[in-house]
Order: structure tokens, then sequence, then C-alpha cells
């Protein structure tokens, strides 16, 4: 089994202080996707290159403290490509690609860290254009390989993806417009969400996300933030997952998928 692992870091250095490479170590995943490292590359020098002995490859963000991913690989990709848009939100370190091609296969992971709108109007704008340029970038990779895109997306897909779903019909994350493009993509875009493959139903033990404030941790009032949205292909090989809560690196929990193939 491939086991391939996704994780809003919510700080790089925050998360490793609360024992996130003894967890790796511990797990051994093959792949771990990160996000929102909130580091630059020489607060990565020599401390975080590799973690648990995996090696590092990273997008960051050119702003300091802010957004950024990596991918943390057991096996050498072929190629790596960092962003995608060549503009706006390739600044902001929000996009990595790594490659594993075989004569036999090509296929892809891609670690993502979709923007929030919660701060406000003009970050919530910002969000509907990466939406609107990520379905298409999607669909033209679509047409040339395999791939699992894991993400936080900020979106709750489905009224079973959080707790309070209607009280928060209004807020970014549960949009309207932003659930109908999650709904396109796994429609007309062809992409899977592995999780609800896996799941179709489950509420509670979904969530991936708490909100840091009153007791929503304790309380498990959460959002499922955190996806794998995979090619069919790809997703047929998945064959079971976990959500780790018993420690918290982050207001995210790692989820982990267990795919039937080797790189």
């Amino acid at each position: 089994m491939f086991k391939l692992t996704t994780l809003n870091l919510n700080g790089i250095r925050s998360a490793t202080s609360k024992g996130l490479e003894a967890w790796i170590s511990r797990t051994a995943p093959d792949c771990i996707c990160v996000q929102e490292i909130k580091a630059q590359a020489p607060d990565l020098a020599e401390r975080f290159e590799h973690l648990a002995g995996l090696p590092g490859y990273f997008h960051l963000a050119d702003k300091k403290g802010y957004s950024g991913v990596g991918i943390y690989s057991r096996a050498e990709p072929s190629d790596v490509n960092a962003g995608f848009d060549g503009g706006e939100f390739d600044a902001e370190g929000r996009y990595l690609e790594l490659r594993f091609d075989t004569p036999s296969a090509k296929r892809s992971i891609i670690s993502c860290y979709f923007p929030s709108g919660s701060s406000g109007e003009e970050r919530q704008q910002a969000k509907f254009r990466f939406l609107d340029l990520m379905y298409p970038h999607l669909q033209r990779l679509r047409g040339e390989r395999e791939f699992v895109v894991c993400s936080d997306v900020n979106i709750a897909h489905q009224a079973i993806d959080l707790k309070n779903w209607k009280s928060n019909q209004k807020n970014s994350g549960f949009l309207p417009e932003e659930r109908a493009w999650m709904t396109k993509l796994l429609s007309e875009g062809g992409l899977v969400d592995v999780y609800r493959q896996l799941h179709p139903a489950t509420t509670d033990e979904a969530y991936t996300w708490w909100s840091n404030r009153g007791q929503a941790y304790a309380k498990n009032v959460g959002w499922r933030l955190d996806y794998h949205l995979a090619t069919p292909a790809f997703a047929a090989l998945a064959r079971g997952e976990n959500i780790f809560k018993e420690v918290k690196f982050s207001d995210h929990a790692p989820l982990t998928v267990d795919y039937d193939f080797t790189l």
C-alpha cells in the first residue's frame, strides 16, 4: 500500500513543536502533503528540509509568515512543478506537483492550499478568482495523467460536511457558489472525493478542521475542509482512510488514505 497524508500545518514550526515529526516517524507515510507552512527558505534550511527522514519539496509564498505548501516524499519524483497560474496565486505559494512517471504510468501528487475568504470580501473575491483558474488547470491535467490533489480546499461541500450547516450558509467555506464549484468539479470535472467514495454518509467523524473559538474541538463542532481529490483511476485504488485526532498538531487533523500501488 501507498500511504498518503494531507495536513494543513498552520505553521510548520508550531506543528513540529507539538509532536508532528514523531507522529510521522510512527505512522510512516510514504508521502505527506502539507499546506500553510508559513515559512521562507532560510527558515526551512537545515531544520525542515527533511521531516522524519523524508526529503521535502516546497512552493513558498513571497510574503513572510504566509501560506506555502510542501510535499515530503519517500520516493524521488521524476519532475517537480511549483505554481500553476504564473501570477497572483503563485506569489502566494499555493500549488506544488510532484510527478512520478514510469513507462507504464504517469502519476502526480499535488499539495494545494485554496484561499480562505473568511477575512473579508477582498479575500473572498480572491478565492473566487482562484477557483476560476484552478478548474481549467485540473481539467487540462486530467487529460494528461492520473493525479490526486491533497488539499485544504476551504470548502465544505455538503451539509454532512460541517456541524452547523444551517447557520453557515452565508459564511465563506459554505457559500452556494463555493459548493456549486465543488459539485461541478466532482461531476462535469470528473474528479472523485476519495473520502466520500469510502464513506458516503459519515458526518461527525469526517471533520478535519475546528475553530479555535469556544470549545469547538472538544465538542467536535467541525468542518470537513481537507480532501483527496483524484482522477477516477487513481481514486479506484483507495482502500482505506484515517483522520488522526488523538493529538492536535494544528487546527486541522491529518487525513491519510491508503492506495493500492507503490512508487
